[in-house]
């Protein structure tokens, strides 16, 4: 996530997983999409349009007008923008109708021998505007990359990003670098990948279209300007991607820790620079492990924030959930199942570690309407604000309070897991806008279950907190 003009530091992180690598099929892509600790987030439901007309679509970002014509069709699609659109749309992450998902971006950086040969393009498309002119409008993972590629190769970037795609069949990552250049991979179905703010695709063989993608000229742009010999192929990572200590600390380990937690049974250290991009699990991968891992903070090692390690290991590196994370998503989309029903789109709003990640039917025709409230101050009917409210509460008496949330965590899980298991058995005769409305349905009681018990929550912390002041003094019974 690029983090607008308000921090020189961007700082998402994400998880791709292929069909045979999760538990049930699924392919899942996650992300957590971070930029400042208050700044609210909504989730809406774009309707199916067909136009008379091409549109165009023009970027609200002053600094940055990027336009664009659009198709005639636009599909219906799953987004969650920002409060205000002052800086862009920032629809971040979604699924369409047509049950491909995807997520942008996992910002990163170039290096400076790359910008010197191509540099940034100041009206070219950023992660502002990538989920709103191209999710709309492709039919598969790979028509998204396709798409994207073409967009960046005629218009330019001004940064530099990593874009998430997925269906039902194929999982891809693409990376862009420099003004104009970019590459994908496929994850293989039987592997997982997790990326953090730096370029991650490795070896890029160009023969094996089924699996690599890329600008069209790229090997003459790296042979032109000098930037490898290409002798032994195209290291995407090393001839475009950046080595140095704020990866070292900043990003590296998240990686590491990510690969510790699916393959525990290789040994790697956190500051190193040689851990794969692509990883093969040590078991298969559970919704609600990568769910926890975008939710984690280096638990059971000596990093964690809030753990036992020394004041130094506890800040040592940069947590996975961190207080500037605005919302965390995984999309995941289930085999052998009606494309309506297929996709969930799982949201946590706020800080993943202090949320709750609520299952949403893609193939719905609306959100609640808690979700549709995002305001640049505190409010309480907005399904973000109440999410945040119960993580304010606990991070003033952690250690105190901290066990009560996860309780509720635990409890909703099961819940909401339990709501998905029965919804699909209700609906599995259902077509049509019958389909679809019992969808919406759905999602309303999932978002009713989790938002009352947040709020209950939030009740409890406030009343057992109020014991908890620096003004307590507690008085002799003999006086």
């Amino acid at each position: 996530m690029l983090t607008h003009q308000f921090n020189p530091y961007s700082a998402c992180t994400s998880i791709l997983v292929g069909k045979n690598a999760s538990a049930d099929g699924s392919t899942m892509i996650g992300r957590n999409e971070d930029s400042r600790a208050a700044w609210a987030k909504k989730m809406i439901i774009h309707a199916h349009r067909e136009f008379e007309e091409p549109q165009t679509f023009k970027s609200q970002d002053q600094t940055h007008p990027f336009t664009m014509t659009l198709p005639k069709i636009r599909a219906k699609y799953t987004a969650t923008p920002e409060w205000t659109a002052e800086y862009g749309l920032f629809e971040e992450d979604g699924i369409n109708e047509y049950g491909v998902a995807m997520s942008a971006t996992e910002s990163a950086y170039c290096n400076t021998r790359v910008l010197a040969a191509d540099p940034y393009v100041k009206d070219g498309i950023g992660e502002e505007a990538m989920v709103t002119v191209t999710l709309p409008y492709i039919h598969s993972a790979r028509e998204g990359v396709e798409r994207l590629g073409h967009i960046i190769e005629e218009h330019g970037t001004y940064e530099t990003n990593g874009i998430l795609f997925s269906d039902v069949n194929e999982v891809w990552y693409m990376e862009t670098g420099a003004g104009h250049y970019w590459v994908a991979q496929r994850i293989p179905d039987d592997a997982y990948a997790v990326v953090a703010n730096q370029l991650a695709i490795q070896e890029i063989d160009f023969s094996d279209h089924d699996n690599y993608l890329y600008a069209k000229d790229i090997r003459n742009f790296v042979l032109d300007n000098q930037l490898a010999s290409m002798d032994n192929g195209l290291n995407f990572r090393e001839v475009f991607g950046t080595a140095d200590l704020s990866d070292r600390y900043y990003n590296t380990p998240r990686v590491w820790y990510g690969q510790r937690c699916f393959t525990p049974s290789v040994t790697q250290t956190p500051e190193s620079f040689d851990l794969p991009f692509i990883q093969r699990a040590d078991g298969l991968i559970h919704i609600d492990q990568v769910q926890g891992y975008l939710a984690s903070h280096y638990q059971g090692t000596p990093f964690d924030p809030v753990g036992q390690g020394t004041a130094t290991e506890k800040h040592q590196y940069r947590p996975i959930s961190i207080a500037k994370t605005q919302e965390s998503h995984v999309l995941q989309l289930r085999p052998d199942l009606p494309v309506t029903l297929s996709g969930i789109h799982w949201l946590a709003m706020g800080v993943a570690a202090e949320s709750v990640y609520v299952p949403f039917y893609a193939g719905a025709t609306t959100t609640p309407a808690a979700y549709q409230v995002a305001t640049e101050k505190y409010d309480a009917t907005s399904a973000y604000w109440i999410f945040k409210h119960v993580g304010i509460l606990v991070d003033a008496h952690y250690h105190e309070l901290h066990g009560e949330l996860q309780t509720v965590q635990k409890e909703l899980a099961i819940q909401l897991g339990h709501h998905i298991i029965v919804t699909d058995q209700q609906v599995a005769a259902l077509t049509g806008d019958e389909l679809a409305m019992a969808l919406t349905k759905a999602n309303q009681k999932a978002v009713d279950q989790a938002l009352n018990t947040m709020q209950a929550l939030a009740a409890d912390l406030i009343t057992k907190s109020t014991d908890m002041s620096p003004l307590n003094y507690d008085t002799d019974l003999n006086l």
